[in-house]
This record gives structure tokens, sequence and C-alpha cells, in this order.
């Protein structure tokens, strides 16, 4: 190939063939270079606004000074000065000069305003709580030359559902929109399902989910799930009207997750729907998810609850079957249920069956057992219960005390109960007033009038104020020779005052209310 000669290919633009040199002034580069000088001026003035060793110097407007660094620099403002001018206002706190600056940005410059610039200002006026300023900036967007978006859209309604009282402006908003040729997106009705769950109103949430599915845009999963997390946490909802919603939506299309199935099983038991929810769980299962144990576990708690106690054997075994492990709380459901069916030797061979899958048991289920074994009256097996919990290092409470006390005076074992009355004295456990009551009666019914007093006096101590039960028999025994006459209620009250004698000044105001 042969080449011709460069002079007979001169290139214009190479200096040696050009015929006027370019200008300096005319250059890209030149122009780059004049911006970056002058957005250096700006940053320097915004420098001394802040700067500690000239505090009694007036801060400069900043909007002079930015169209004077670009006028040095024969170079017109852009809107990355003007969007650096406005950050700087905002987080200064001058937001008395932004208004002159968004003037001067929508009569005299002639360039496309980027959104992000106006979203921005947006943002900082909702979350200044100055939500009028940013419903008037949106509305100006267009005048900026500037096409608005569903972006800007989107910010302010999420702004307006933020508070109730902007909610009455959302209406108001979406028409204006149309006109700003604003086209409402899917991310629209999320923004405002979303404002409607968290205001409690999920059925206007539904009406909008069936309007943008109307609309022609397809279900969004996300939507859906916030929409039975909202419904579930409603106090005025009935399990009626959430099964026709759940059932509503499923016919839309809607697959619900293990968290909808959980929530909405959640939201069942605690109306005391047990059938229901085992039915949702069926469902769950019959969708190819694999429930876990807190979905059975709570099922479980809602069929003890409605007393179906033929399906409860049957959800407990279908979880061996599953492989799942329970925990402690599904043992302690699966115990309860069997101690309401007074099955109470099953109940125990679970608790053993517990500890060699190594799955120790907690105070609820010392509880439960306690209360079904004194209930039934055998108290050798809720003594050892309550001893082996302890040198098991299971924590006794209150509630633990309270049942076997129960149980021991029901049975009339006032020694006994007198002993463990002490020791949860000691723990600072106090039993129920009628049952402390009881105690005091059928003691003194007993002529143990001496120990009721010096129980009395201890218990008092504590500040625990007996009933009335217990201060008439103490009253009433008292005294060997008090005669029927005696004890009417001046008697009464003259008895008070000497017991309150015994007991100590401290405690003369308790008795004295009494």
């Amino acid at each position: 190939m042969v080449r011709h000669p460069l002079s007979k290919r001169a290139n214009k633009y190479l200096r040696k063939f050009r015929k006027w040199p370019h200008s300096p002034y005319k250059t890209s580069w030149h122009h780059n270079f004049g911006e970056q000088q002058a957005m250096h001026k700006l940053k320097q003035a915004t420098l001394e606004m802040g700067c500690p060793q000239t505090p009694n110097l007036p801060h400069p407007f900043l909007l002079s000074t930015l169209l004077d660094a670009f006028k040095a620099y024969s170079c017109d403002p852009t809107p990355k000065a003007y969007y650096f001018v406005i950050k700087t206002l905002t987080s200064t706190s001058h937001l008395q000069d932004i208004p002159p600056v968004l003037d001067h940005l929508e009569q005299l410059e002639t360039f496309e305003t980027p959104e992000f610039i106006l979203v921005y200002l947006i943002r900082f006026y909702g979350l200044s709580d100055r939500v009028q300023d940013a419903v008037d900036l949106f509305l100006r967007i267009p005048r900026f030359r500037c096409t608005p978006t569903v972006w800007s859209l989107n910010l302010v309604l999420s702004l307006l559902c933020r508070k109730r009282e902007c909610l009455k402006m959302v209406p108001e908003i979406l028409l204006k929109s149309q006109h700003m040729n604003i086209r409402v997106e899917e991310s629209t009705f999320q923004v405002l399902i979303e404002a409607l769950c968290r205001i409690k109103r999920v059925g206007y949430a539904i009406k909008m989910l069936n309007y943008m599915i109307e609309g022609g845009y397809g279900l969004d999963e996300t939507i859906c799930s916030l929409i039975i997390s909202s419904l579930c946490e409603q106090e005025d909802m009935t399990s009626v009207e959430a099964l026709v919603i759940w059932r509503d939506m499923r016919k839309l299309g809607f697959c619900p997750g293990v968290m909808d199935y959980t929530n909405m099983i959640r939201f069942l038991v605690k109306e005391g729907k047990g059938t229901d929810a085992l039915d949702i769980l069926n469902q769950q299962k019959k969708d190819g998810i694999k429930p876990d144990v807190v979905c059975y576990t709570m099922v479980l708690s809602g069929i003890v609850a409605e007393g179906e106690y033929v399906k409860l054997e049957e959800l407990f075994d279908e979880i061996l079957v599953f492989g799942l492990v329970p925990d402690v709380y599904t043992y302690n459901v699966y115990i309860n249920g069997l101690c309401k069916q007074n099955n109470v030797d099953e109940a125990l061979k679970i608790v053993a069956s517990m500890e060699e899958l190594e799955c120790r048991p907690n105070v609820v289920t010392c509880n439960t057992l306690l209360g079904a074994l004194c209930v039934a009256g055998d108290l050798r097996k809720a003594r050892g219960v309550m001893k082996e919990m302890g040198w098991k290092g299971v924590g006794l409470n209150l509630h633990s005390y309270r049942i076997m006390l129960d149980g021991l005076v029901g049975k009339g074992e006032i020694g006994e109960a007198c002993f463990l009355l002490e020791e949860m004295l000691e723990k600072c456990f106090f039993p129920r007033s009628s049952t402390f009551d009881h105690i005091i009666f059928q003691m003194c019914q007993k002529g143990l009038i001496a120990e009721a007093i010096e129980l009395t006096k201890k218990i008092v101590a504590k500040s625990f104020v007996p009933g009335a039960r217990a201060w008439e028999a103490l009253l009433l025994k008292s005294g060997s020779k008090l005669g029927f006459s005696e004890t009417t209620f001046s008697g009464l009250l003259g008895q008070i005052n000497n017991l309150s004698c015994q007991t100590g000044s401290g405690n003369r105001s308790i008795i004295e209310n009494i």
C-alpha cells in the first residue's frame, strides 16, 4: 500500500496546516478550569462563614458570593454550585437566605435544574417540620425548567403521610401531580399503602391494593406482607375479618411466606381461634413451606385453650415425624395440655424425656405440674416435684410458692403451710391475702393463738396487711373470757388497740386502717 504524501491529506486542525490559531479562552479546558477556580473561591467564602477567628465579621450572602466568583472567571454558575450553596445554607441554618437563591435560580438562570437539588431541599423541609414549604417547592418544580418525576412525588407523599394532620393534603397532591404530567407508579401505591398501614387503616390499604391491581400493576409481595403484619397488630380487628382479608389476598395471587403465616397464626391464637390457626398451618404445609417449631408451639397453645386434646396429640406427634426438635416452650404447652386432661403421670414422663434430650425444664414446667398435682390433691408428688426442681437449679418464683401454699391450706396441712410461709418471707415472697387469712383462721380454730399472733407480727413487719378475716379471728380468739356482748364493734376496737401495742408502734397505723 502506497502512502499519500502528508501534504495531500492535510489536517486543518493540526497547528502546521491551521490558518488561524485557536484562542486559548475558547477551549473547554479553560472553561472547566474557570469553573473549578470559581467553586474554590466559593468554598473559601463558605469556610470564612464558620471561622472562629473572625466571629464579628458578618457572614457573606452566599448568592452574591456565588455570582461574583463565577463572574470573576467569565463563566456562568453551574447546577453543582447552586447545590453546594443550598446544602451550605441548610447545614448552617441560614434558611432565610434560601428563598432568594431559589428565586434567582428560577428567574435568571437558563439551565435545566437537576431534580436531585430540589428533592434534597424538599426532604430537608419535610424533616424540619416545614411540610408546607416542601409542598410549595414540589408544585414549583416545573418553573425551574425541571421535569418532575415520581421520585419527588413519592417523597412529598411520604412526608405528608408521616403526620395525621397532613393526610388531608394527599388527594390534592395526587390531583395536581396529574397536571404536572407525573405518572403514578407502583412505588407510589407502596408509599400510600405503607402510610395507611402505619395509621392502622388496613381496610383502606386493601382498597388501595385493589386499585393498584386494577391499574395493571403486579401484586407486590412486600406490600401484601406489610398489610398482613399491620392487620395482625390491629386491636379492633376480629378473626373473621382477618380471615376474609387473608382469603381475598390469596385469591389475588398472594403467596404468603413463613413470616406471613407466623403473623397470622399468632393473631388467631391470640383471638382464641386455635382451630382456625390449625387450618392456616395446614395451608402452609400444602404450599410447600415447612412450619418451624414456633408455629407448631403457637398452634398447640391455641388447641389446648380450646380443649381439642385429640388434635393436640396428633400435632405433637407430627412435630416429631417432621424431624423438628421441640424446645422447652413446646414441651410446656404439651405438658399443660396433659395436665388439663388430668393425665399428670404422663406429664411427669414427658418431663423425664425432656431431660434425656437435654432440654431442661424451667419454672413454667414446675408451676404447671405443681398446679395439676395440688388440684388433684397429690401433695406427696407435689413436694417431690418442688424439691427436685430446686435440686436441678430451677429457680422457683412467687407463683410456685403460692401454688404449693394454696395446696397445703386446701388440704388442711396448716403446720407445713406455716413452715413454707416462713420460707417465703425469707425470700420476700408474700402469699395471697385470702390464703394467709385462712391460715390464721385455722390456727386460731386449733387454739394456736400465740403462734398465730407471732406469725402475724412477722408478716406485718414485712409491710404486708392481712385481711379482715385474719384480724377477726385473732380478736375473737385472743381472750378466752370474751362473751357475746363483748364482741361488739366497740369491743373489737379495744382488742385491736391491745394487739397493736403487742405488734409494735411502727405497725399501729396499718392496724388502725383495718
